[in-house]
């Protein structure tokens, strides 16, 4: 990748007035600009099998986003967090298999491939190899999480040593050959929070072109979630302006974390992130398979890429037979160690059942990847009976100290939670898991 100047302003910088590849020399001319590929002679595990006719004006590719190598959440613990870690670096090589299927001729990433400009060495590496196996070029746009400030990761060493010969990084602004007669139109993020609207400024001047176009970004765009004074979100107008008038023929997006087209034009599509990040994901982890004709609309064709996924369980459990129910929908998740569930939960139980339905959700938090209540969503009691408690015969000073904590359930607000659980353990230690 050619040395450039650090931007750490607190603008997006504007486009300069020529366009070099990431990894051309410095002063390498655009006018005749050469495939990216630097020789015919194949890498070592990987053959180039181009299946699409650019120069005809036709192409396919992968347009994905968001793979936020080096992900963790706080939900999961560190066996899990390093199986998700792995998963999200497998997804990368499970997209590098969509491009072989579809005989795509390169794979596009409209921004945050990692999740942070600090990510670990190790793991970048090991984005890096699994790249290594995808069969076609790939490109990586630069969003706010791995922005192109003055720590950027990709001017890190790790990245620069471990970095394969057909994996580049769109880290200049604008026009970027990548086959003849295509070329990505590429609005990189200088700065985790830019200060303008990056996509529009890089249509702004660009003219109508014979090429085949990909405008390519990452931001927030005002029709998918409409942010007042909020300079930076990408206007929806200036490009579907630009795809009206033949300057791009399609706007590959980045940020969303699940799939969205928008606008009327067809042509404006946000991808979503290959793999879960959060319970607010709608659908599974998906790429798109895109397919610019030599006329006409593109066709776009979304394809499972994710293996995880996060669950949100809302219920009222008030009787035994609503705990059955949601002992029987956690079993029936599949699989369990790719599956994080948080639950929501209200309703009055009588200590039998609370014992039951704790033994539930410890049964299956063993198998699950994660299973966590979601605090603020949760609202249960337990209804304390006496009968309950005597009938469990134990005697002596537990006696006394199961009629204080009854006392403190009924009496005392500010310790009745507490003695409610503590009634709630003994009675399972006591009767054992109930059934």
């Amino acid at each position: 990748m050619t040395s450039k100047p650090d931007h750490t302003g607190s603008s997006q910088q504007r486009k300069p007035s020529r366009f070099v590849s990431a990894d051309a020399p410095v002063g390498a001319s655009a006018a005749a600009p050469a495939d990216p590929r630097p020789t015919d002679t194949p890498r070592p595990g990987v053959h180039r099998q181009p299946t699409t006719d650019a120069s005809a004006g036709s192409v396919r590719f992968v347009h994905t986003s968001d793979w936020h190598v080096g992900l963790s959440r706080h939900f999961l613990d560190g066996e899990a967090q390093a199986r998700y870690t792995a998963a999200r670096i497998d997804a990368i090589r499970s997209i590098g298999d969509l491009a072989d299927r579809e005989g795509c001729s390169f794979v596009l990433v409209a921004g945050d491939v990692f999740d942070s400009n600090l990510c670990p060495g190790q793991t970048v590496r090991r984005a890096l190899e699994a790249m290594r196996s995808i069969r076609c070029p790939v490109y990586l746009l630069p969003g706010n999480h791995d922005a192109l400030n003055a720590v950027t990761v990709y001017r890190s060493r790790d990245f620069q040593d471990a970095k394969p010969d057909h994996v580049h990084v769109l880290d200049t602004p604008g026009p970027f050959p990548v086959a003849c007669g295509v070329e990505l139109v590429a609005a990189p993020l200088l700065t985790n929070a830019p200060l303008i609207d990056v996509l529009g400024d890089a249509v702004a001047d660009l003219p109508a072109s014979r090429m085949r176009r990909i405008l390519v970004g990452h931001g927030v765009a005002e029709s998918a979630a409409p942010i007042e004074g909020n300079r930076a979100a990408i206007r929806l107008a200036p490009l579907e302006q630009a795809v009206r008038g033949g300057v791009v023929d399609y706007v590959a997006l980045g940020d969303r974390h699940t799939r969205l087209a928008i606008g009327s034009t067809g042509r404006i599509h946000y991808s979503g992130a290959p793999e879960v990040t959060s319970f607010g994901d709608v659908g599974p982890g998906e790429a798109l398979v895109v397919e610019l004709p030599p006329s006409g609309g593109p066709a776009v064709r979304p394809h499972r890429i994710g293996s995880w996924r996060f669950v949100e369980v809302r219920r009222h459990v008030d009787t035994a037979a609503d705990v059955d129910d949601l002992d029987a929908d956690l079993t029936a998740l599949d699989p369990k160690d790719r599956t994080v569930v948080r639950t929501a939960l209200a309703g009055t139980l009588s200590l039998t059942l609370h014992a039951r339905l704790e033994e539930v959700l410890e049964r299956h938090g063993q198998l699950l990847a994660g299973l966590f209540p979601w605090e603020r969503h949760t609202d249960l009691a337990v209804m304390v009976d006496g009968n309950e408690l005597s009938d469990l015969g134990i005697g002596g000073f537990v006696d006394a100290a199961v009629a204080e904590l009854v006392s403190r359930a009924a009496d005392d607000p500010d310790r009745a939670e507490a003695a409610r659980d503590a009634l709630s353990l003994l009675y399972r230690l006591a009767v054992g898991s109930p059934r």
